[in-house]
């Protein structure tokens, strides 16, 4: 991976991996600097520190949108030796404490399935807890530009965590909007997730520029457009389970494909089943 950092506003820089699309955004101040997101392995997170000081070398504060190996498991090498400030929501912060080896084990299962290339260095990589926790919102001050921290509600995760800066129309999104592929349901709360993006949207002007967690940014348009499936596949779960539809047979008409649909639904139905008087 040689990769350098592209400016899509001002001060604000996007970073794309190729191997698994992931962005990574850097927000520059007045003698400080904010990473969004560090990556899967140390290799990688070494080239990432290499790409951010060709562009500053101010001190990084570090940004987890998620918990997923592919946008935190970068934090000790961005982040561990000097020790910087790591933000992430709370139950980021308690699951990489808690269960680094659980993480690491399934990361670890997810890339030997599909990008094999990386299990070795991933199975090698040292995992490093945010230090600071997120609940709903907190506001930073990047060297003189503020940076609000916001928890959208479940939606990708229990945990997303997006990323404003205002004075650049700018929200780094994470996993919440995709654009190069389906949005992932593994984790997901599918029944929760539009709600998640119509709160991100209310940060957003008509000239918003929007960083994915994976492919190109993208617009405000993008965003409602996915917000609309999301909604309708939300819809689709509700009014299958109320009918006691096998969930596969409601992927033929659902957005995103069949396979994406299906875990989606199969995560709905058990949120429903849960909840069921």
């Amino acid at each position: 991976m040689t990769g350098r950092f592209v400016e899509v506003a001002d001060g604000v820089h996007v970073f794309n991996e190729p191997v698994l699309d992931v962005n990574v955004t850097l927000v520059v101040g007045d003698g400080a600097a904010l990473l969004v997101d560090t990556l899967s392995t140390a290799g990688q997170a070494a080239e990432l520190a290499a790409a951010a000081r060709a562009v500053t070398t101010a001190p990084l504060t570090v940004v987890n949108t998620h918990h997923h190996f592919d946008h935190c498991f970068g934090n000790a090498v961005l982040a561990g030796q000097p020790p910087r400030p790591i933000y992430a929501h709370e139950r980021v912060t308690a699951a990489l404490r808690k269960h680094p080896d659980r993480l690491r084990r399934e990361a670890y299962d997810e890339v030997s399935a599909g990008w094999p290339e990386l299990a070795p260095a991933l199975a090698a990589t040292v995992l490093l807890a945010p230090s600071r926790s997120v609940r709903t919102e907190t506001l930073l001050d990047v060297g003189g530009r503020p940076v609000l921290l916001r928890h959208p509600g479940p939606g990708h995760t229990d945990g997303d965590l997006v990323v404003q800066v205002p004075d650049a129309d700018v929200l780094v999104a994470g996993d919440l909007i995709e654009e190069s592929g389906p949005p992932a349901f593994e984790d997901a709360y599918p029944l929760r997730w539009p709600d998640a993006v119509v709160d991100l949207l209310r940060l957003c002007t008509a000239t918003t520029v929007v960083v994915p967690g994976h492919g190109r940014p993208v617009d405000v348009d993008f965003v409602r457009a996915q917000q609309r499936q999301l909604t309708e596949l939300a819809g689709l779960i509700r009014a299958g389970h109320r009918a006691g539809v096998a969930p596969e047979r409601l992927t033929a008409d659902a957005p995103f494909g069949p396979d994406a649909a299906l875990t989606a639904i199969r995560r709905g139905y058990t949120e429903l089943d849960a909840t069921a008087p």
